[in-house]
Order: structure tokens, then sequence, then C-alpha cells
């Protein structure tokens, strides 16, 4: 792993490779965590995170549920929603100045969800939130797949 100095130089110069977790209720509600670290700390945003170096999409599916939502499930239970752009203003450690470029692959996938026992190392709390919802604290890059519509 990356010393936060060296992982600093990567962000400013590279886009990084994550995964958004697109997890819909019965309701087609998404599950969204209030982030408290940067980038898009303070917006409601799905569940997710990054690929690291040398770790496969499948390996790095496993261990980014395991982190975001408290069990590991398999790649093979989710569907590719897309291929997303997302930019921010802002990094992971507040340095002014450098913005952070992920290139985001989202999958949908169903998982029985107890907001009370989701992990909170990323969110502060979590909600279900629907299209008919106040957006207004839900960030873009998530409030995106809300409304696509693609639902193979």
């Amino acid at each position: 792993m990356l010393e936060d100095d060296e992982f600093i130089r990567v962000v400013k110069n590279t886009p990084l490779v994550s995964l958004d977790l697109v997890i819909r209720s019965k309701d087609d509600e998404l599950l969204m965590g209030m982030r408290v670290n940067e980038p898009a700390a303070g917006s409601w945003f799905v569940p997710g995170g990054r690929i690291r170096k040398d770790e496969s999409i499948e390996d790095a599916f496993l261990r980014i549920t395991k982190a975001e939502l408290g069990k590991a499930y398999s790649i093979d239970h989710a569907r590719l929603v897309g291929a997303f752009t997302h930019k921010y203003q802002t990094n992971f450690a507040r340095m002014p100045g450098i913005g952070t470029h992920y290139v985001v692959l989202a999958y949908e996938l169903q998982a029985d969800v107890d907001l009370e026992q989701l992990p909170m190392e990323q969110h502060s709390e979590y909600r279900w939130v629907g299209k008919n919802d106040d957006l207004a604290r839900v960030h873009s890059n998530s409030k995106v797949y809300l409304f696509h519509t693609d639902r193979g």
C-alpha cells in the first residue's frame, strides 16, 4: 500500500479505477451513505471503493463489498451497470489544488441490507434514497444511478 505522500502524487497525475455498488431496494430506492471523507465528504453517496494495484476486479469486489456492506459478495451475483467518469475538485488528503479523477465501474447488486449493521468507516449514516426524495445532498455522481434506465 502506498504512503499518503506517494498516493497524493498518483491522485494528482493519474485517474483511479473504482467500483460503485448500486444496491436497490424492492421499492427501487438506492442504498446511500453520508460520506465522511473526501472526495465528496458531506454528500449522500453509494458504497464503493478503489481497485488496488495487482488486484483483480473480482477480488476487489469481494473486498469492497465486505468493507462497505459488512458481507463479501461475489461479482457473479452482480450486473455491470456501466463505466462512468467521476471528477472532483478535492482529494483524500484535502490538499489544495489537487482534484481526483475516477474511472468507475458501477455494479448493481441484490443484497439483504440492514442499515443498522452497515460498517461506519466511510459513512456516518445510511438511508434508502428514491427518485422522489429530496436529492439536494445526493452527490451528482450517485444521483445518476437513480435515473439510469438500462436495467438489463
